[in-house]
């Protein structure tokens, strides 16, 4: 599985509305996510709005075009693209700056413990 991180920013004013959305995601949006490949996937927010967002798939590419094809995914985008700034027209699931990945311990644990 690949670790992918990625970066968004929410509207400050709109945090309190968005976490709220967060709780109570549509079911048929959580399983299209899972179906699709979006593993272990979680969102972090901190108080200027800057939203991370963390998830494992086989590959980023797949689980987005996966994604895409699901049609309650078009109607969530929809949704929370006006919580977000920056997007120049993009949605907030393919308009994001994907951050690289510079350490990660069990990596490294293993890269030791196997000599």
């Amino acid at each position: 599985m690949r670790r992918v991180c990625f970066q968004l920013q929410v509207n400050p004013d709109r945090l309190e509305e968005y976490k709220e959305r967060h709780r109570k995601v549509w079911p048929d949006m959580l399983r299209a996510l899972k179906r699709s490949g979006w593993n272990n996937y979680a969102l972090f927010l901190r108080q200027d709005g800057l939203l991370i967002g963390y998830m494992e798939t086989a590959s980023l590419d797949a689980a987005q075009a996966a994604m895409d094809r699901e049609d309650v995914n078009a109607r969530w985008q929809a949704e929370m693209a006006e919580f977000f700034v920056d997007l120049e027209g993009a949605r907030p699931d393919t308009g994001f700056i994907e951050l690289e990945e510079v350490f990660h311990l069990e990596d490294q644990l293993a890269t030791y413990e196997g000599n």
